[in-house]
């Protein structure tokens, strides 16, 4: 609910990098020439989705599955929504795994697998928007 209500219209976004650079979920650049080195996220968006997306992104440690509340919520959902949500699922999980496997801080490894969750919500939100126009 926080994500839609700060974000208000998903469809003003082109891309899901665009949705990402607004929420600050991409790395600072420094160039100069022919050099390009990558530094920390911009955090120039709205710090309240930020953190809601990256808390979300804890839960993608755990393996995969449609249980409990999740089955709850995707009864009657389109089939769309039944395959991004399988998966985000276990993309999610992938990334998580990759980036502890490479010795990766928890911190950098739950900003990285959030900014790839938003999208997915981008392209469920986008979807669900055009049905209703």
């Amino acid at each position: 609910m926080t994500l839609v209500v700060e974000i208000g219209n998903f469809e003003r976004f082109r891309s899901p990098a665009q949705l990402m650079s607004y929420l600050g979920l991409v790395p600072r650049e420094y160039s100069s020439g022919a050099s390009t080195k990558r530094g920390s996220l911009t955090k120039v968006g709205n710090s309240g989705v930020r953190r809601a997306l990256v808390e979300s992104a804890w839960s993608y440690r755990h393996r995969p599955a449609v249980k409990g509340d999740l089955a709850v919520r995707l009864e009657g959902q389109s089939a769309h929504v039944h395959e991004t949500s399988w998966k985000a699922q276990e993309r999610l999980h992938s990334k998580y795994l990759k980036l502890v496997r490479r010795g990766n801080h928890r911190n950098l490894t739950m900003a990285a697998v959030g900014r790839e969750l938003i999208g997915f919500i981008w392209s469920i939100a986008v979807d669900a928007e055009r049905k209703m126009a």
